[in-house]
């Protein structure tokens, strides 16, 4: 008697393992749902990426999103931070997981000579015709972030809780985010307990996904400056006051500060974009504007960056005689983006379980922006991850001749989609699975 009960018991575990490791295996998506989904995700990518549109105007782009999760089941409001969108899907008690995308795209001519190439104009708020390209593959993550949303709708079984996917407008001007906030992004939807976005990466072959912990992105803060002098003739400079050699003489000084004051150990950087004055060979103007932008990661450092600017910019125009002060505008970007390591961490191991060790690898934090940060600094653990998205075939010849394949920003960006696409899926849904996993 004794025996039978011992052999119906070592069955009966048996079939509850093998039942759990196939409720195991469902959460993370198979290559083949991946493969079912990608036609709808390929056509989206491509349709998107053909009629870009620039930020703070995606409404087309907020449209087609709109209606294909509402066909997904979700509660879509749009609208949000003017052109963005929230879909909400509920499925019981459990975390609530926010999934971003950024939908805009850049004044940038596309010049990858695809088929498929964007040829759009349009006008920009001032009135000015520009080409529109996605040169910054938000293209990539609005495709991505739909075939992650069906799979998640189609797997309800395998997970619980809140699910809160967001369409945010203006990355690109890092506006989006703030806007979103505002117009009550976790007050009026449900408040997410953890934040995860991916961005596609010009570093890393297709296939491989990239992690950072910490700091992995910068701060940003853009300063305008105008030096006022006493303009005349190029030929009498002693009967004026040269805004041109105040300037230059700051540009100079403005070098000291990263290189003197700010830690080694504190990535910075102080770079004038733009110096603009006077309008003939002969003439001394009266004023010269001088453009910078600001990066740092960490909030001390940043504050020392700005007081530091001030301060050479008023010493260097008392020192040239000029007669009134600078007039310094500051306008902020973004804040630095903080990858919380325990969450990255987590994840890192769902993704290398997903798609293999040798395919996540640890990059280094970038000088460039991104206002994800604004959702962890609204009280929200958030973490970045970074899609590889270039042709394995030409990165490897490119890392062995040491060439420089095109990257973000360039007219010349064209990700290898179909691996690119597939990857970004089969990564932010296992990621979801996992955290909202039963």
């Amino acid at each position: 008697m004794h025996r039978h009960i011992k052999v119906w018991l070592f069955a009966f575990l048996l079939v509850a393992a093998e039942a759990c490791a196939q409720t195991s295996s469902a959460t993370v998506p198979s290559a083949n749902q991946v493969a079912a989904i990608y036609p709808k995700v390929d056509a989206l990518y491509l349709d998107l990426h053909q009629h870009p549109e620039l930020s703070m105007h995606e409404e087309q782009t907020a449209a087609k999103l709109t209606n294909m999760l509402k066909a997904l089941g979700y509660e879509v409001t749009t609208g949000v931070g003017k052109t963005g969108i929230v879909a909400v899907m509920h499925n019981g008690e459990g975390p609530t997981v926010m999934l971003r995308t950024d939908m805009d795209a850049l004044p940038v001519e596309e010049k990858t000579g695809l088929q498929y190439a964007s040829k759009i104009t349009t006008k920009t708020d001032a009135g000015a015709t520009v080409p529109v390209m996605h040169a910054c593959g938000h293209d990539i993550h609005m495709s991505s972030w739909y075939g992650t949303s069906e799979l998640m709708a189609t797997n309800k079984q395998h997970w619980h809780g809140t699910l809160v996917l967001i369409g945010q407008p203006a990355e690109e001007t890092g506006e989006g985010a703030a806007a979103m906030l505002k117009d009550g992004l976790f007050t009026r939807f449900p408040k997410p307990d953890l934040a995860l976005a991916i961005h596609d990466e010009p570093t890393l072959p297709a296939g491989q996904v990239g992690f950072t912990p910490g700091y992995t992105m910068a701060s940003s803060d853009s300063v305008d400056i105008t030096i006022y002098g006493r303009g005349g003739h190029g030929a009498q400079p002693q009967d004026t006051v040269d805004p041109i050699v105040i300037g230059a003489r700051t540009v100079l000084a403005l070098q000291t500060i990263v290189a003197r004051e700010i830690n080694p150990r504190d990535p910075a950087v102080v770079t004038v974009g733009i110096f603009n004055g006077g309008t003939k060979n002969n003439i001394i103007p009266d004023e010269v504007t001088l453009a910078l932008t600001v990066r740092s990661y960490k909030p001390e450092v940043r504050k020392h960056l700005l007081a530091s600017i001030e301060r050479i910019v008023k010493g260097e125009a008392m020192a040239g005689g000029s007669p009134k002060e600078p007039l310094i505008k500051l306008t902020p970007a973004a804040n630095a983006l903080y990858n919380d390591p325990a969450l990255t961490k987590r994840e890192v191991g769902v993704l290398e379980k997903a798609l293999g060790n040798a395919n996540v690898v640890e990059i280094p934090p970038k000088m460039v922006f991104e206002d994800f940060s604004a959702y962890s600094l609204a009280g929200v653990p958030a973490a970045m991850f970074y899609v590889g998205a270039v042709e394995p075939g030409k990165f490897a010849a490119a890392q062995q001749s040491g060439a420089k394949l095109p990257g973000l920003h360039s007219p010349l960006w064209a990700p290898d989609r179909e691996p690119t696409l597939k990857t970004a899926v089969m990564a932010e849904t296992a990621m979801l699975m996992e955290l909202m996993g039963k």
